[in-house]
């Protein structure tokens, strides 16, 4: 059985990444840890949240590499003397990832009760109507 591709059909020229795009995305699912969201604050904005509870602000890392936008969260090492009686609340390490689409930019983290939001703007292409001339011969 032969695989299709995106970038084979002959109407898509140069959405040969997009399938790159796709395989990328299914590989950066990391569980359901730490949860959750995007909301669509307007056209062109958007916001990631995740809930970060227990992890301080110098606990937590953001980056962005190849329209991947990667947030990592690290506890400092345990302190030995504490003796857990249960121990309920997670403290484990964490990396989400999202693959943001061309002419989406990060505007800015901020934290407020446990939550870490990360806010996108997508820029609006301008409309561009080109003409193209034929030569001859």
């Amino acid at each position: 059985m032969t695989k299709v591709s995106f970038g084979a059909h002959p109407f898509l020229l140069g959405f040969d990444q997009l399938e790159r795009l796709v395989e990328r995305t299914a590989k950066s699912d990391a569980g359901g840890y730490p949860p959750y969201n995007i909301e669509q604050s307007s056209e062109n904005t958007y916001r990631i949240t995740l809930a970060v509870a227990g992890f301080a602000e110098e606990d937590l890392a953001i980056t962005l590499e190849d329209r991947q936008l990667v947030v990592r969260g690290r506890h400092p090492e345990a302190d030995e003397a504490r003796v857990f009686l249960h121990r309920g609340i997670a403290g484990r390490q964490f990396q989400r990832s999202f693959v943001l689409a061309d002419g989406v930019d990060v505007t800015g983290a901020s934290m407020e009760n446990g939550l870490l939001h990360i806010d996108l703007t997508r820029a609006v292409p301008d409309t561009i109507v080109q003409t193209i001339q034929i030569r001859k011969g």
